[in-house]
């Protein structure tokens, strides 16, 4: 064990640091917690990674450990897990060995205020409860598109917060929930957590699926439920890759008068789309999705701190464990982002260890 503490810094574009520095002593309203577990979230962290965020903009005004921009060098990620080793002055003991989630990045030891952490049951693992901001994301996006018994549903993008999604959209009466996503194990994992059908967009016309009547949906068609062409296609639908291009077949799979959630972050990537064709008359809506905020319908009785607790409770029946492919010392992360970036097919969630 290390007797100073490790930060993951991105020091300019795939360049990463695992820099030490003294063990931080507590102030008399602080707490420090040992990291065990901390979660790499690939869509966001790999666009830091790559250099693809607009250096002026400021990292995450909602959470207090993320300050700044996103100029380089740069300590960046929002999900460790550890146990409160040491209290201030001010701070009741009995937060002492206490198990905790933080929005914090990638490092083996903080200090923070007490309302800064999230307490975790004692009997949940470390590994898990750092999946807690992914299943956040999950959650919003759910409320976010609304989704309604009997809908057909599409989510482009099965990586770790696509995955969390499948999972808690499949807990629905849906007609169909059918995903989409290059690599196989990544499918595989995407059956497991509940979809009728993972297609590979290298082997399948996505847009022509989706729009189809297939006999193989949760529920038989009827003349009245498929009459026509504005009933085919996806009344509900996910684009959480990244890829413009999975964003275009999102649009184009669309049903009249349906919703497509755009949970992705392109940073400085180019997004180019053709709208002149079904979208002009459609009459379909494009949200923008992201977990900083509550939609503004929910504010009179949401908060996040609600919203939180509900993805406490999915995580706890999701147990997203057996989404982690790899587990990597935290002084291996220039290892860990080059693993994500250059095989992608082969990892799902990275998870950072801390002895």
């Amino acid at each position: 064990m290390s007797d100073r503490s490790r930060s993951v810094v991105f020091t300019g574009p795939e360049r990463v640091a695992v820099r030490e520095e003294p063990i931080p002593d507590p102030a008399p309203d602080e707490v420090r917690v040992r990291t065990t577990a901390s979660a790499i979230s690939p869509g966001t962290e790999l666009l830091v990674y790559r250099g693809d965020v607009p250096t002026d903009l400021s990292v995450d005004e909602t959470i207090d450990a993320l300050t700044g921009t996103f100029d380089f060098p740069l300590a960046y990620g929002y999900a460790a897990a550890g146990r409160v080793t040491a209290v201030g002055t001010n701070v009741d003991e009995e937060w002492l060995e206490r198990p905790v989630f933080a929005f914090r990045p990638h490092e083996s030891h903080f200090t923070a205020a007490p309302d800064a952490l999230v307490p975790v049951p004692d009997d949940w693992p470390l590994e898990a409860a750092a999946l807690l901001a992914n299943v956040e994301s999950a959650v919003n996006f759910l409320m976010d598109g609304r989704p309604v018994v009997g809908e057909r549903v599409a989510v482009f993008g099965q990586g770790v917060v696509g995955l969390l999604t499948t999972g808690l959209l499949s807990q629905f009466p849906l007609e169909s929930l059918i995903t989409v996503d290059l690599y196989e194990r990544r499918r595989e994992r995407s059956v497991a957590m509940g979809a009728d059908e993972a297609l590979d967009p290298t082997e399948t016309d996505v847009v022509e699926r989706l729009r189809s009547r297939d006999p193989t949906r949760r529920r038989a068609a009827t003349p009245e439920r498929d009459g026509g062409d504005e009933a085919s296609g996806t009344d509900l639908a996910y684009e959480l890759t990244g890829d413009p291009d999975a964003l275009d077949d999102a649009i184009d799979a669309m049903a009249y008068d349906s919703r497509l959630v755009v949970g992705s972050w392109y940073g400085e990537t180019p997004v180019e789309l053709e709208l002149g064709g079904r979208f002009h008359r459609n009459r379909g809506e494009l949200v923008s999705s992201q977990v900083s905020t509550i939609a503004p319908r929910y504010r009179g009785r949401w908060s996040k701190e609600r919203r939180l607790e509900v993805a406490q409770e999915r995580l706890e029946a999701l147990d997203p464990r057996e989404l982690i492919t790899h587990r990597l010392p935290v002084e291996r992360a220039p290892e860990a982002y080059r693993l994500l970036a250059e095989r992608p097919r082969e990892a799902i969630q990275v998870v950072f260890t801390y002895d």
